[in-house]
């Protein structure tokens, strides 16, 4: 008999009409093969010899949570709505993280209106079942559409509960959700759980892969702190201060082979050395890894770099490149020469047209379209303050 029984056991989980066969009272096993009889869409299934099954088991196992989920899926098939909130409701009494209970309880809250009562359960279920958030996410738009719901989603992620990236990260993928989520932002500001940097910066990406550009801009500056509103201006931090990177509308440096770039405060530097520092390590370089989105109204502008290299050799031309997001399309080019120099001042006129150019991305680059060994880039460039100012029409 325990022979039989402990076979039961390991062949429950792969293969339950053996693991029955072998011990008739093996719950787990008949739990299992009635859930795989009810997923089985090649066959429908018999549901009332299958509620027999389960109802026969609860004389064996009355608190098993499962077996009252199980009951309640059949009788919900059945048409038999009341009885089966019944019973998904006796299986949360039992266990308040009995995943199919909790699924079918957070659509009927909200099909009913009961949005507190469906937050409150949708915390519970991402906390136990943190991977079943894309089974509750098409319901968050109607809960945040609702002045009671939206309440609910902000207490809980006031809380620091554990699914408020995942919420973050599907309301920034649709145009309604992105309005949620900024409002959300907003209302965070006030908490002891303000926004993080990586909330901000993917609701302001959400916003400019929507086209959104104004009310991306509009949310980083309402990002800022007190301290980085004094950098502001056409470009932000044009003197490379070390704060404040990787927001879009801030310095973006990422990794690139070839050089190394490095933010130092003006203030703490040696003297002329302030600034951002490109360090080319002497191979070919094709992308430089540093940029800002800039958001210029049409009109004339002047672009000026202050900057001091040592040994700098440019095989293909080192430059600042603006350019319109959409319509993508370079509108001015910042040259910076060969060398040795200390604090020389470049500057270059250019035009925003009054056509559609409500986004521009600032970057440094090279002209090399590829990475040969033919053209290889040496020596140190500091780029002590970047600017534009507008120009008198």
């Amino acid at each position: 008999m325990a022979s039989s029984i402990g076979l039961s056991r390991f062949l429950e989980t792969e293969t339950p009409p053996v693991s029955l066969a072998l011990d008739p009272l093996n719950v787990d096993a008949l739990i299992a093969e009635i859930t795989s009889d009810l997923n089985d869409t090649s066959d429908a299934p018999d549901l009332d010899a299958l509620l027999t099954r389960a109802k026969d088991a609860l004389a064996f196992d009355l608190a098993d949570a499962r077996l009252y989920s199980l009951i309640g899926e059949i009788k919900y098939r059945q048409g038999e709505k009341d009885q089966a909130y019944e019973a998904f409701n006796q299986a949360l009494k039992l266990s308040k993280t009995e995943i199919h209970a909790l699924q079918r309880s957070i659509s009927h809250a909200v099909e009913t209106g009961d949005l507190s009562k469906a937050v409150g359960e949708i915390d519970i279920l991402l906390r136990r079942w943190p991977e079943q958030f894309s089974a509750v996410v098409k319901g968050i738009p109607t809960i945040l559409s609702n002045p009671d719901g939206y309440q609910a989603v902000l207490t809980a992620i006031k809380a620091e509960a554990p699914w408020r990236a995942s919420l973050f990260f599907s309301l920034s993928n649709t145009p309604e959700g992105l309005d949620f989520a900024n409002r959300l932002l907003l209302d965070l500001t006030v908490s002891p759980r303000p926004p993080n940097s990586s909330e901000l910066n993917r609701v302001i990406s959400g916003y400019i892969r929507q086209k959104k550009y104004d009310a991306a801009y509009r949310l980083f500056l309402f990002s800022l702190t007190d301290d980085e509103r004094k950098l502001g201006g056409y470009i932000f931090n044009s003197t490379f201060e070390p704060v404040s990177r990787g927001k879009p509308f801030a310095w973006q440096v990422s990794d690139q082979s070839g050089l190394e770039i490095t933010f130092a405060a003006s203030q703490n530097a040696v003297e002329g050395e302030g600034g951002a520092t490109v360090r080319f390590l002497n191979t070919p370089v094709k992308n430089t890894a540093l940029q800002q989105y800039i958001a210029l109204p049409p009109g004339s502008y002047k672009i000026s770099l202050i900057a001091s290299a040592r040994n700098l050799k440019s095989p293909k031309e080192l430059f600042w490149s603006m350019r319109c997001i959409d319509p993508a399309g370079e509108i001015g080019r910042l040259s910076i020469p060969e060398g040795t120099y200390n604090r020389q001042e470049l500057s270059q006129d250019f035009s925003v047209g009054p056509a559609a150019c409500p986004l521009q991305l600032l970057r440094l680059q090279t002209a090399a379209i590829a990475e040969s060994w033919r053209f290889r880039y040496v020596g140190t460039l500091i780029m002590h303050k970047l600017s534009i100012e507008r120009l008198p029409s």
